[in-house]
């Protein structure tokens, strides 16, 4: 093995590089260790599960949900709906982890986390896109953590902090949401700063913050144990069944002094709805007294009723009395019977209690009392399942911690699965607990009061809390500023490995950062998103967001983690093996669902943002080959297809051309005619199968560079000109040996072309070798024996271009034998091209849309012209095709002098190169030459017309003549014999005499080419081509496009009667700017059936 050896890496080199791989930046390291004094690298102490992915998973799913929502949670919803609602998430999460597990396994996960395993499961276009949502989730996530944390603060903390004025209460909710805005950006400024310092201050952080957690949540703990033992003191105030807030020193009692004269009458109740009487001498003497104990001065006061004063209340408060109830029953207590089911509000419905009865009474506000004087409380949002569920789910996210650390894990693909897992279902169990002991300890109208103002703005689970409530606000602030540093410490990683993948191109700058790796510009940009979360300033609205871009992500994971075990690709080896794709699948359809049910319109607008991020992708970003799922699934789905799709030919109505080009390359490799592929690609718009082929000649173990060569600057003609398709170069010995070989193995199964497309030989004429025309010929011979149609586009030089765009003009087919039906497909084809402007759709402009069609037939002597265009009008109308229908009767004339000097000229030049040996140019020399020394004359023609005629010939090849071949280069290949065959006719004879009068002085050898008399058969071709051109010509001079059939060549392989075919090819089409020749592959290609 000594030669692989020095091309291959040895084992223990390979071996060791692997060890050694690390996921951190290059520098980093050094960077770290030099800050730090070091001059020799030191090996950093690995985590375990505990400390590397379970407690961190611990710290990211605990956040400020539990404490500040999630009693709100269990309030409106019940505890039978908040348990199902945390129970479908937490087994969402869980499906979610076990998928992770199994991806995070099967290999090493460097920087990135969940985006590396997306990416390199789904692919770059999917990968991108994920991770740019859970970027943004991520990025919100911090901006919903340091709201929790501003509205702890001066909620519960500290209001006296308040910058605008009181901010309790629905009526005061705009001066909270200000409060929020002014100091969640300080504190975004605050901790955008420390993490810009230095993530290891963060890091030592983590552990402090964790501890606050666990402290907070065995207080809680201890605090519902505590309520066991009997109610806490806390009061709620009802009038009826509706929760009041009592403000000041407020106190709930419903009662006032009154002094008449020298009497003091306690009134205790009102009697009446509206008023309260008493005599007029009394009223009149009525002095309130302690009004600021009651809340009489807030639902009560006097009036002028005509002439007499009186005192008017509120109705509802008339009716009822004032009660109060244990805010903290107990966990002793019925209050769950209470708190099992739901009790949504809608914005504005009053917080009430099913523990006390209300009396009904008409819900009118006195006008002298003015308006905004009622202290019961009413939902500040409407509240639902979906919307309840869309605000919880945030609390059960950051599963990906752990994978995030993978670097720094002693065993990363043993701790990732059981630190995850585990985090997962002590978080579950830690949720599903709180909902039922929350229900069961707290009254239920106390817990659907968001904020506490029923209990003097007091967070509700501090006040379960034992043994004090300044254990739970200072644990739940400092683990809500925790997770929200923990989230601005990721998500600028999280686009720094986006960024440095380079799959999205403006986010390449995004990618740098300090010496050691931190990424500062994409820390700004996540402290610019975040801070759009923090003028939302509502916890409630920023939630959702979190969810659907959470939902996202963890649904690619799950279909990541399906696909891999479905498709069983020989790589996917996880060392976790506690996992089954049916599992994963069910975790998909519950983010989905979960989706639509906690905001359809969110989730259509987080479907579109990943679906444009996906189509940028795959327009403008770079092209990676990861080795992902997605490429395997493409793959296993084509051969399902291709196993599935008969192999015989399609039915008639899914009939489309599926394009094999035949191309010639120069000698840079490149393709000769580049427009043969705009054309295809504006015949074709896009659609159906094409395949760009060329034949190199030479050998293939020496000419494999230039065939791989070759083969890329097809594909760069094929980008160019829009054309969807594959390209393939074939080195044979003999080109037209390799052409064939093309024509029959191009394709796959069912999926293989039934057209052939390629150019015309110009200047074969000039060309002494028939080789330059015999494989032109012989690619027709082959593509017809296919059964593959025929499309050979002439002076292709002139077509227009994928960009130009035709205002005016026709497509003109001239119809002269039924082909299958191709001929009148093809306009409507190129007629199809529809104009899109968006940039990643490969589609030409409307270069053919304003070009009419028109479709000529020929009728012969015994032909009823008349029928024949109402039968094809009605064919036409049956086959949906608008076109204009014009009938041509040829007559039968004479064969003109013209057309026998062609036929014997045509002739001659055969008889010239047959028993010459001559070089290229010696041989279009002499042709030229003795071409110029015949003469000939018609009595029938004017004299202008017979100079046209005589400069006609011999012709002179177009403008892009240099291309002796379309196909290949030239070879040289011995002559054939002709067939001798000759008919005597008096008009040739005559002829021939003046022609051999004149040429009388012509050297000797060429004296026996003027004894030559054209066969009668090419006379007759000769005579038809020359007399249908001169009706194609008077009619479609002007037409931008002529269509025609392609007549077949001659059978075997006599020279010339294929140079006379090639000739007649040439008379036909002589005078025509753009004309495509057709011939059908022996099928019909359109029907008029549905």
């Amino acid at each position: 093995y000594q030669d692989e050896i020095k091309e291959r890496p040895r084992v223990a080199t390979l071996i060791g590089a692997l060890a050694n791989y690390t996921n951190l930046s290059q520098g980093a390291k050094e960077h770290e260790n030099e800050e730090q004094g070091k001059t020799k690298q030191m090996e950093a102490v690995k985590m375990s599960t505990i400390m590397g992915v379970y407690l961190p998973c611990v710290q990211n799913i605990l956040g400020v949900i539990l404490f500040v929502r999630l009693t709100w949670i269990v309030g409106l919803a019940g505890i039978m709906e908040s348990f199902f609602i945390v129970l479908l998430c937490c087994v969402t999460t869980l499906l979610t982890s076990i998928s992770m597990s199994a991806i995070a396994t099967n290999g090493v996960v460097p920087a990135g986390g969940s985006y590396f395993m997306i990416s390199r499961a789904l692919g770059p276009e999917f990968g991108g896109a994920v991770g740019i949502l859970f970027y943004l989730g991520t990025t919100f996530a911090s901006s919903m953590y340091i709201l929790g944390a501003v509205e702890i603060l001066l909620n519960y903390i500290a209001p006296i902090m308040t910058l605008f004025g009181p901010f309790t209460g629905p009526e005061n909710r705009a001066a909270l949401l200000n409060n929020f805005r002014v100091y969640g950006t300080c504190f975004l400024v605050l901790m955008s700063t420390l993490v810009f310092v230095g993530v290891k201050y963060v890091n030592k952080f983590a552990s402090l913050f964790l501890a606050c957690v666990v402290i907070s949540i065995l207080s809680i703990y201890a605090g519902v144990i505590e309520s066991a033992f009997g109610p806490k003191t806390t009061e709620l105030c009802f009038i009826g069944n509706r929760l009041l807030k009592l403000s000041g020193d407020m106190r709930c009692e419903k009662f006032y002094n009154t002094t008449v004269g020298n009497d003091t009458i306690l009134v205790s109740r009102i009697s009446n709805f509206m008023l309260t009487f008493i005599t007029v001498h009394a009223i009149l003497k009525l002095q309130l007294k302690h009004m600021n104990s009651t809340i009489y001065n807030t639902y009560c006061t006097t009036g002028m009723v005509g002439n007499a004063t009186q005192l008017i209340c509120d109705p509802y408060f008339a009716a009822n009395d004032l009660q109060q109830l244990k805010g903290v029953p107990g966990i002793a207590s019925n209050v769950h019977k209470d708190n099992s089911f739901a009790h949504y509000l809608r914005v504005g419905a009053p917080i009430t209690t099913d523990r006390l009865k209300d009396n009904p009474a008409a819900d009118v506000q006195p006008p002298e009392l003015g308006t905004g004087y009622r202290t019961w409380l009413v939902a500040d949002v409407s509240s639902s399942f979906t919307i309840l569920l869309a605000i919880f789910f945030p609390s059960v996210t950051g599963i990906m911690a752990g994978s995030n650390r993978s670097g720094d894990l002693a065993d990363a693909q043993r701790s990732i699965p059981k630190g995850t897992i585990g985090a997962v279902l002590t978080t579950a169990f830690i949720y599903l607990s709180s909902v039922v002991f929350f229900g069961t300890v707290v009254d239920g109208a106390l817990l659907r009061d968001k904020f506490g103002d029923s209990i003097g703005n007091e967070l509700i689970v501090s006040i379960i809390a034992w043994p004090s409530k300044w254990v739970v606000l200072i644990g739940a602030f400092l683990s809500t500023v925790g997770a929200g540093l923990q989230s601005l410490t990721g998500a600028p990683r999280l686009l720094q490995a986006i960024a440095k993948d380079n799959i999205i191109p403006f986010l390449k700058v995004f990618g740098r950062g300090k010496l050691n790796g931190d990424p500062t510009w994409a820390l700004l940009l996540t402290c610019f998103i975040s801070l759009i979360g923090i003028i939302i300033a509502d916890l409630d609205v920023v939630a959702p967001i979190i969810t659907m871009f959470f939902l996202m992500c963890y649904m690619f994971v799950n279909l990541a983690c399906a696909l891999q075990t479905l498709l069983n690709t020989p790589n996917w080896r996880p060392r976790f093996k506690f996992y089954h794709w049916t599992l994963s699948f069910v975790g998909m359809v519950m983010c989905i669902t979960l989706m639509f049910i906690s905001s359809w319109y969110y989730a259509l607008v987080a479907l579109v943002i990943a679906a444009g991020i996906y189509k940028y992708i795959e327009y403008c970003g770079a092209e990676k080959e990861w080795g992902d799922g997605l490429r395997g699934l493409q793959l296993t789905t084509a051969r399902y297809a291709l196993l599935r799709l008969e192999s015989r030919p399609p039915h008639t109505k899914n009939w489309r051309p599926q394009l094999l080009v035949l191309l010639k390359v120069d000698e840079n490799l490149q393709p000769k005619h580049p427009q043969m592929l705009s054309f295809a690609q504006q015949l074709k718009a896009g659609k159906g199968l094409t395949i760009v082929s060329s034949v190199l000649q030479g050998n293939y173990l020496d000419s494999y560079p230039e065939a791989q060569a070759a083969e890329q600057e097809l594909k760069k003609a094929m980008e160019a000109n829009k054309v969807k398709g594959f390209q393939q170069v074939l080195v044979s010995q003999d080109v037209s040996q390799g052409l064939s070989s093309i024509i029959q193995t191009s394709g796959l199964g069912g999926l293989r072309h039934n057209t052939v497309m390629f150019g015309w030989p110009h200047g074969w004429r000039q060309n002494p070798d028939p080789k330059n025309y015999k494989v032109f010929l012989d690619a027709i011979r082959a593509s017809s024996a296919c059964h593959n149609a025929i499309l050979v586009p002439k002076n292709i030089s002139n077509f227009p271009s994928r960009n130009d765009k035709l205002e005016q003009g026709t497509i003109d087919v001239w119809w002269v034998v039924h082909d299958g039906g191709l001929l009148m497909l093809l306009p409507f084809l190129l007629r199809q091209n529809k104009k899109r402007t968006l940039p990643y759709i490969h589609c030409n402009t409307q270069v053919w849309k304003n070009c009419k069609t028109r479709i000529f037939t020929v009728a012969q002597l015994e032909d009823n012209s008349i029928q024949m265009k109402k039968d094809l009008a009605v064919f036409l109308y049956h086959l949906r095709i608008d076109a204009e229908i014009e009938v041509i009767e040829m007559q039968d004339s004479d064969i003109s002098a013209y057309t026998y000097e062609r036929t014997l000229m045509m002739e001659q030049r055969t008889q010239i190169l047959q028993h010459l040996n001559l070089s290229k140019r010696e041989s279009q020399r002499e042709v030229i030459q003795r071409s110029r020394s015949v003469r000939f004359y018609s009595p029938n023609k004017t004299a202008s017309e017979t100079d046209q005629y005589t400069t006609e010939s011999p012709r002179v090849a177009p403008t892009d003549g240099e291309d002796t071949d379309s196909l290949t280069n030239q070879t040289t290949e011995p002559p054939s014999d002709m067939d001798q065959s000759q008919m005597t006719w008096t008009p040739g004879k005559h002829l021939m005499t003046k022609a051999s009068t004149s040429a009388s002085g012509t050297r000797s050898g060429f004296g026996n080419l003027l004894d030559i008399v054209p066969q009668s058969t090419n006379v007759r071709r000769m005579h038809t081509a020359v007399k249908l051109n001169e009706v194609i010509v008077n009619k479609s001079h002007a037409a931008q496009l002529v269509i025609l059939n392609l007549p077949g060549p001659p059978k075997g392989s006599n020279e010339s009667r294929e140079a006379n075919y090639m000739e007649f090819l040439e008379v036909l089409t002589e005078g025509l700017d753009r004309v495509l020749m057709v011939r059908g592959g022996g099928r019909e290609v359109i029907t008029i059936y549905s």
